[in-house]
């Protein structure tokens, strides 16, 4: 699971992300399908962060990754 999540990150959300300035590591996958990730660069700390956690970051994952229940910022 954690190579699907991977790819998405590479080929849909780090793109999009980059061209704000900003990016996102993938730090964790639990066995209970929880996705620990951690945005870097100009969405570290933007006030539209969670937005675009929710919005961008966990919308893609679960779209292509149904396994993962949710998607946490550490």
């Amino acid at each position: 699971m954690r190579e699907e999540i991977e790819k998405v990150l590479a080929e849909e959300v780090r793109p999009m992300l980059s061209m704000h300035g900003g990016g996102v590591d993938l730090v964790e996958v639990t066995e209970e399908g929880t996705v620990k990730v951690r945005l870097t660069g100009g969405c570290c700390g933007c006030p539209s962060a969670q937005m675009t956690l929710v919005g961008v970051v966990e919308k893609a994952i679960k779209s292509k990754v149904p396994q993962v229940k949710k998607v946490e910022s550490v």
